[in-house]
């Protein structure tokens, strides 16, 4: 273990082996940092965080802090829970949960990038990449491998499906379609992700599936008409798609970013 001797660590705080702390970052009281976390100079990891191994926490950072949430009391008994194998660099923030008990969310193998933002309740996947400024806001899903790109903006209890790819500097403000693109402002479907499903290890024939699916949705096949097609199809992925599609129409959803023609 190596602390520099200008951080301040709370003694109840639980570190890890091989744990690193750099000059002048503060590790405050219930904190819980697994093997080989690296947290860089005058990074804050606030109270009641809890962090798996190998992760990297660069210069400034601050991860559990207070949401920004108008309902908050200070006196809230909440939590941030951070995966392992995650870079989150620098000026990044990560805010707890805004009720008690409740949690923020962050997987394994992310890669948040300079000044991005996860608000409170958010529910972040594994493998999932954030651009430079990339903000999403309070009670977010996002799943597994999607990708959001730089100065895009999240609006609160939106999802965005696995594999999906959120275009530059894009506005969303319904739930963004899995394994597909999402540009635009407001956001809209654009067309499948096909590099980042090639890359993911999807083979020709769900990538086929996946148009046939793509295209009933901006056909002018009625929405109901479309699913019951989609689930008679073959393939994971596609059955995947019909039920965000389904999960995006029940009562208080925000409905999806539907495709453009």
């Amino acid at each position: 273990m190596s602390i520099h001797s200008t951080a301040v660590v709370a003694p109840d705080a639980k570190l890890g082996a091989r744990v690193r702390i750099g000059p002048f970052a503060v590790i405050e009281e219930d904190v819980v940092l697994g093997d080989d976390c690296e947290i860089a100079a005058h990074a804050v990891i606030k109270h009641h965080t809890r962090m798996g191994a190998r992760n990297r926490i660069a210069e400034h950072a601050v991860i559990g802090g207070d949401p920004q949430d108008f309902k908050f009391k200070p006196d809230c008994l909440s939590y941030t829970e951070i995966g392992d194998d995650n870079w989150l660099r620098e000026g990044v923030t990560v805010h707890r949960g805004s009720r008690d008990g409740s949690t923020t969310k962050l997987g394994n193998g992310c890669f948040l990038m300079a000044y991005s933002h996860v608000a409170h309740d958010c529910v972040v996947g594994n493998h999932v990449v954030m651009a430079n400024t990339a903000g999403i806001a309070g009670e977010v899903v996002v799943h597994d491998r999607a990708f959001i790109s730089a100065a895009v903006t999240v609006h609160q209890f939106c999802r965005i499906g696995r594999n999906a790819m959120i275009g530059l500097s894009a506005k969303i403000v319904q739930d963004a379609l899995p394994f597909c693109i999402t540009d635009g402002n407001p956001g809209r479907a654009r067309g499948l992700n096909l590099v980042g499903l090639r890359r993911n290890g999807f083979g020709k024939d769900e990538i086929k599936a996946l148009k046939e699916a793509y295209r009933l949705l901006y056909g002018r096949v009625p929405l109901n008409e479309a699913l019951q097609q989609m689930r008679a199809m073959d393939g994971a992925a596609v059955a995947e798609l019909a039920t965000f599609i389904e999960g995006s129409l029940q009562d208080k959803a925000r409905g999806f970013a539907h495709p453009t023609r």
